[in-house]
């Protein structure tokens, strides 16, 4: 046992024997394990089942990971024979290890009762108030980030990081990281003016920066929207507040939509208007007040431009849809009755010369038109 005893290196004016070496790699190893189980598939899986929340969940394995890293590691150079105590103040700093450790476990309740308190009082508390339920969210997320805010600051004063220490460090730097930092409190303070204000809520169909789908989440610096192609979007809250935006579903439901259809010079139009109005009375996502109308547009250069107009309160999430179904219906309904709806013509004028139509295939109906012995 003697050779495991003796010193093999020097390092910091402690020796580091055999037996020291192969404890530092077996402690090592436990942490390596553990740090692995930690972000493991199953462990991700029992956060889930323990209903955290899913941004709470997710940092948590990173977090267990990197604190039982640093715990073996410790352990493992004290095992070596190099001592680093758990309550003396880091090089530089003026915390110590389990300051550290006390201080990261501290933050980890805050940001957890925080979100336990969005949910609280969006889903228990706030439920059967009587309030709408955008109000109710909009009031679960503002307390969510006073508390999340206000225990931040306090645990942080609590371990000795104090708030003048943390206004002479941003004065020192403030410059640089403002520049750095401004959209994010830009998209803060902008999450915070929807929230009051409500231009946009919970369920409601937007349309903004090229983006449109249904308002999933309103979160602190972006709003999560899910496109009908079934993809999440993460748009920025400023985005909001600087940008048009439209929202079909801003106080009244109803939504009009106006159906463009052409049809030729000698359609009877009162028949015409009588099958759109038919096909707009059939659909049931159309409401029957206010009432389907017709207007007469224009008479263009191929046909008379009409416009059916309808309203719906069911079919704002699916505009695209609801157009699709009411041309479909329109083109078979005027199929039906004999209506034509005609192509682009043009009417061609010749000032001189002989012209002479040839048949080139009678079973096709197509035609040469030879002018002044040119092919035309």
């Amino acid at each position: 046992m003697q050779p495991f005893t003796e010193p093999l290196l020097r390092i910091g004016g402690n020796y580091v024997t055999a037996a020291g070496l192969v404890a530092f790699i077996l402690f090592f190893a436990v942490g390596l394990s553990l740090a692995k189980l930690f972000q493991s598939d199953p462990f991700r899986r029992l956060l889930t089942r323990l209903k955290l929340g899913k941004n709470f969940a997710s940092i948590i394995p990173t977090i267990f990971s990197v604190a039982t890293l640093i715990f073996f590691t410790v352990t493992a150079i004290n095992a070596a024979g190099i001592p680093l105590a758990w309550n003396q103040p880091l090089p530089g700093l003026s915390l110590t290890l389990v300051q550290i450790f006390l201080l990261v476990a501290l933050l980890l309740a805050v940001f957890w009762i925080a979100a336990r308190t969005k949910s609280f009082l969006f889903n228990r508390f706030l439920v059967n108030s009587g309030l709408d339920r955008s109000l109710q969210y909009a009031i679960s997320q503002i307390v969510s980030n006073v508390v999340l805010v206000a225990g931040v600051f306090i645990v942080l004063d609590n371990a000795g990081i104090h708030l003048g220490t943390l206004a002479v460090f941003a004065g020192a730097v403030g410059v640089g990281i403002g520049f750095g930092l401004q959209n994010i409190a830009s998209n803060f303070i902008s999450g915070i003016v929807i929230l009051a204000e409500r231009p946009i809520t919970i369920g409601d169909r937007v349309e903004v920066a090229g983006v449109a789908g249904q308002v999933q989440q309103i979160r602190a610096r972006s709003t999560v929207i899910l496109t009908n192609d079934n993809i999440t979007m993460i748009v920025p809250n400023t985005k909001f507040i600087d940008s048009p935006v439209t929202n079909w579903t801003y106080g009244d439901p109803r939504v009009r939509f106006r159906i463009p259809i052409g049809v030729a010079y000698d359609s009877d139009l009162e028949k015409v208007r009588n099958a759109l109005l038919e096909v707009a009375r059939e659909n049931s996502s159309v409401l029957h007040e206010p009432k389907p109308t017709v207007f007469l547009e224009t008479f263009g250069d191929s046909a008379i431009n009409l416009e059916l107009v309808v309203w719906s309160s069911e079919m704002s999430y699916r505009p695209r849809r609801f157009r699709s179904d009411l041309n479909f219906a329109i083109a078979q309904k005027l199929r039906e009755t004999g209506i034509e709806i005609p192509s682009p013509q043009r009417d061609l004028s010749f000032r001189g010369g002989v012209v002479r139509v040839e048949m080139t295939a009678p079973e096709s109906k197509t035609e040469r038109v030879v002018v002044d012995g040119a092919q035309r």
